[in-house]
């Protein structure tokens, strides 16, 4: 009896091997040919899946997004806004093998979405779906009088954003100054600062 392949599982399979060459020996190493040796099957075997390397970058920076979003609905949210702030934001942040990959990958991709059309647009979504978010978090607390008085949703946006951004950034960059309680305590101490006493 033939092997039923699931082409869902084998799209992700071939992406996070082109995450670990990505993470080794960054994008531009990326190749189609490069990812089939990663993954130990054929170029043709591969090109089942992606025909060229755009689409199979592509399909690699999304899996990332996507795979966040799946966290982040499976989170044992209790309706306290400071509790389910810090879960989702958790989520984004590099505090486990598998979000620093995510990272560490994603900002390969910022990096070489100054030069590349396709992946500026792909990181732009995405960056418009962060913000997009963080927004509606940001109203939600305002709305229920949560926040401190008079404060600006819109910067206050744009300042989340920024922050884990920035920490994202720090921890990929230099993980030996940025660690998880470092992190996980400066988000803590910027809810605070938004939120009423």
């Amino acid at each position: 009896m033939p092997k039923i392949v699931d082409h869902n599982e084998r799209k992700e399979k071939i992406a996070e091997a082109a995450w670990r060459v990505i993470r080794r020996d960054g994008l531009d190493s990326a190749s189609v040919r490069r990812v089939a040796e990663e993954m130990g099957i054929s170029l043709g075997a591969l090109r089942h899946y992606f025909e060229s390397q755009d689409e199979l970058l592509a399909y690699s920076m999304r899996l990332i997004s996507s795979r966040a979003h799946a966290r982040i609905e499976k989170l044992p949210f209790n309706g306290e806004p400071r509790h389910d702030m810090m879960l989702v934001i958790a989520e984004l942040l590099p505090l486990d093998e598998v979000r620093i990959a995510e990272a560490e990958v994603w900002l390969a991709f910022a990096g070489k979405a100054i030069s590349h059309p396709a992946i500026r647009e792909l990181s732009r979504e995405v960056h418009q779906e962060l913000y997009t978010g963080f927004r509606r978090t940001i109203d939600h607390l305002v709305k229920h009088k949560l926040t401190k008085a008079d404060i600006d949703a819109e910067l206050e946006t744009r300042r989340l954003h920024a922050l884990i951004d920035g920490l994202v950034v720090h921890h990929a960059t230099y993980p030996e100054l940025s660690n998880r309680e470092d992190m996980l305590r400066t988000i803590s101490y910027h809810i605070d600062c938004l939120l009423q006493a």
